[in-house]
């Protein structure tokens, strides 16, 4: 046994960097699913499935306030990733210090028009609730989109950790603050009634304590030499950043349209209490994607590093072993269909009934998601996303479309939601493989380039 360890932990620097993050991240994401199982239960009894179904909803909205990061995250990991792989240190703080700055302008002229705008939105039309509920939610939103606000920017301690190819670190972020999260709303059971506002304030502001103790942290040790600073802050090389950046902002656009919407098409067409029976099985499903995630997230910079120094059999045979893993997804997720019932029954007793139909929906959309993840990670990694920007505007449309045919003609149920999201996978199912043979195989040329 001790043998068989230690030759897994034998080969290439750069796989057994990933295999390390990858073993971490599993133990990580198997506490962060339970307390999330947890959560949700105990959510669930503090709030009304209603109350539960506007939280949801709610929260949702701010997934579309991500547009204004404008793909910097993304832009800072793969050119401090190629920053790194040089040994270019002062050009690495240059990038991390710019893209503070710029993050910080932008949401902060955002954050104001939203504080100000926001005293003329009326909730409970957007959620489709009681107008007794409107002072309330007035209330929750200033709350909720204050802190992610403030999360926008300090969150990028989480990129620097990716981009040194850490991401199991930056993992433990999120369960941390999930932990504490639990204790408090356990805590409000036995002492509150079921409170919206309450529930906006822990959820909101723990997840900001974390990311603010991290950064003090790691700013001030393991990575003091790419400490934010105002002497680093160089907007001539906010082009580099923004570049490739708005790249994937136009992507992220289409997901979140896409993948984030769906919470607001399901309150608007069957109610709040469905997106409440939509999220569950979603929740349950979404740990296939949690586990391939954290699989394949340390290879995104990993590939960065291996495509600046040509090392190109290294990426074939990783992408390979990482098909090969997808089949292990699939098997999975049949056994998980299987026993889908009995593991809502044991989770949340008989408050709330998933179809069948919802979860063999949501396995198929899973399985066709992950297997795009593969090549999609290599293509990002590389920084050759204008096919997938431009798929990615495509996208959209082919979603929209489809939800309104199959929920005003067809009249589906929600499923019909998952049906047009992996209709509009069409890059990620159908052109990405191409795109990665003709880019592996030297043979890319003109926009598969750029």
């Amino acid at each position: 046994m001790l043998n068989k360890t230690k030759s897994f932990f034998k080969g290439h620097e750069r796989t057994v960097k990933a295999k390390k993050n990858i073993i971490a991240s599993l133990l990580i994401k198997g506490v962060s699913i339970v307390v999330g199982f947890l959560m949700i239960r105990i959510t669930l009894n503090y709030l009304d499935q209603t109350k539960y179904g506007i939280w949801l909803t709610l929260t949702s909205f701010m997934t579309w306030f991500a547009f204004f990061e404008i793909g910097l995250g993304k832009g800072l990991q793969n050119k401090l990733a190629e920053a790194l792989a040089i040994k270019d240190y002062k050009l690495s703080k240059i990038y991390v210090s710019t893209t503070y700055a710029l993050l910080t302008i932008v949401i902060s002229a955002v954050a104001v028009l939203f504080f100000i705008g926001n005293f003329f939105i009326d909730w409970t039309v957007i959620l489709n609730t009681d107008k007794e509920l409107a002072n309330e939610l007035t209330s929750l939103a200033l709350v909720v989109f204050g802190f992610f606000f403030l999360r926008f920017v300090i969150k990028l301690v989480e990129i620097v950790l990716r981009a040194d190819q850490l991401p199991a670190i930056a993992n433990t972020f999120g369960p941390i603050g999930n932990l504490i999260a639990l204790l408090l709303i356990y805590i409000l059971t036995l002492t509150t009634e079921g409170s919206l506002l309450y529930i906006g304030w822990v959820f909101s502001a723990i997840p900001v304590f974390v990311l603010i103790i991290a950064s003090l942290y790691f700013y001030k040790t393991k990575y003091s030499f790419l400490a934010p600073s105002l002497k680093s802050v160089k907007f001539d090389y906010a082009k580099d950043l923004l570049g490739l950046g708005f790249k994937f902002f136009i992507i992220q656009i289409s997901s979140l349209v896409i993948y984030q919407s769906a919470n607001i098409i399901i309150a608007q067409a069957f109610g709040p209490g469905e997106v409440v029976v939509y999220n569950v099985g979603y929740k349950y499903f979404s740990i296939l994607m949690m586990g391939f995630s954290i699989i394949i997230m340390p290879f995104w910079s990993a590939f960065t590093e291996a495509w600046t120094k040509k090392d190109i059999d290294w990426i074939k045979n990783t992408i390979s072993k990482l098909l090969f893993i997808w089949l292990g997804i699939i098997l999975v997720g049949i056994v998980m269909l299987i026993f889908a019932d009995e593991f809502y029954n044991f989770w949340l007793g008989n408050k709330i009934e998933i179809p069948f139909n919802l979860s063999l929906t949501l396995l198929i959309y899973f399985i066709a998601l992950t297997f795009g993840g593969v090549f999609r990670t290599f293509i990002n990694g590389i920084g050759y996303v204008k096919l997938q920007m431009y798929s990615s505007i495509l996208e959209i449309i082919i979603f929209i479309l489809a939800s309104y045919f199959m929920i005003k003609h067809l009249e589906w149920g929600i499923e019909s939601i998952l049906i047009a999201m992996i209709c509009s996978n069409f890059y990620g199912i159908i052109i990405a493989p191409i795109h990665y043979k003709k880019v592996i195989n030297n043979k890319a040329k003109g926009i598969w380039v750029l």
